[in-house]
């Protein structure tokens, strides 16, 4: 049986956290005695209007069992007074939960810039904004868990979401970057690509999929990737449904052309099938490793 996972004296924001996703984690962080900042702008799920009612609910929801949270309605892109909030209710955080976001979805032909730049700002700007106003708190305590909600549409593309889909998979290059920033200080980043049962999907799922798909689902590998017991960074992770599954990427073994003799668009073609054949394929963890296979075909034809 694995030890007890607890958060005494441990401080969580938690972004979006008025419904949905967010509120899970949030419930779910605070019975496990984490003091949580509520954040939740209180928008539609297109970025409209703004209400104080939606955290204010999960805040004494919180409360009512027991547990420790105050409310902030500030914007993920003003991330400075999200931070402030913690330091001056709790002294302190220790867990960013980055898990705001909105939907502007339209085919790619039929996007206009608002569209665009308004869910850039939500969901790149604004995880931005949160994490870089703790950053200097958590390098300062030497301790730091950092979660960024991606996307299987940023991972695997999906139609109407061109906008979504650049956004949630730039998170987590976000992700990535930060993780080798963060690990000598204990900082440690990971991001996770959730399927949950929320208002941003409703109507996207089939009705008794939806049902299934409880947010409550979600959360517990958001607990533990928050918590002094994981140790891993960089990764992403796809949940939903009571599954949990790490993603890492694939490359073929490729083919390499001589770059003295140089080469043609005929000869990629004619090596197409095997630059395309993931049989024995590698799968990078770095920019070393990644380079791996270029350098040793520069060494092969080495003058």
């Amino acid at each position: 049986m694995s030890a007890a996972i607890r958060f005494e004296d441990q401080v969580v924001i938690v972004t979006g956290a008025g419904g949905g996703l967010g509120r899970a984690h949030a419930l779910l962080f605070a019975r496990h005695g984490a003091r949580v900042v509520v954040n939740d702008l209180g928008v539609s799920t297109h970025g409209e209007g703004a209400s104080s009612a939606a955290a204010d609910k999960v805040v004494a929801e919180i409360r009512e069992a027991g547990g420790i949270a105050v409310a902030s309605y500030d914007s993920v892109t003003d991330g400075e007074k999200i931070v402030q909030c913690a330091l001056d209710a709790f002294g302190r955080v220790d867990v960013v939960v980055n898990n705001a976001g909105i939907l502007r979805d339209k085919t790619f032909h039929k996007m206009d810039d608002g569209d665009w730049e308004l869910v850039y700002r939500v969901h790149v700007e604004g995880a931005y904004k949160v994490t870089r106003a703790a950053w200097p708190h958590l390098r300062g305590q030497n301790y730091g868990r950092v979660i960024f909600t991606s996307s299987t549409s940023g991972i695997y593309g999906n139609f109407g979401q061109s906008n979504y889909a650049m956004a949630k998979l730039g998170l987590y290059g976000l992700t990535r970057t930060l993780a080798l920033e963060g690990r000598k200080h204990n900082i440690l980043v990971n991001a996770i690509a959730p399927t949950g049962g929320t208002r941003m999907t409703e109507g996207l799922l089939p009705p008794q999929v939806f049902a299934q798909l409880k947010p409550e689902l979600v959360s517990p590998l958001v607990v533990y990737l928050g918590s002094a017991a994981c140790q891993d960074s960089g990764g992403l992770f796809e949940v939903g449904g009571g599954w949990i599954g790490k993603t890492r990427w694939e490359r073929s073994l490729g083919v390499g052309f001589d770059p003295n003799a140089g080469f043609s668009p005929e000869d990629v073609a004619a090596q197409w099938q095997r630059i395309c054949d993931f049989e024995g394929a590698v799968h990078p963890a770095d920019n070393v490793e990644a380079l791996r296979e270029m350098m040793a075909n520069l060494q092969r034809h080495a003058l």
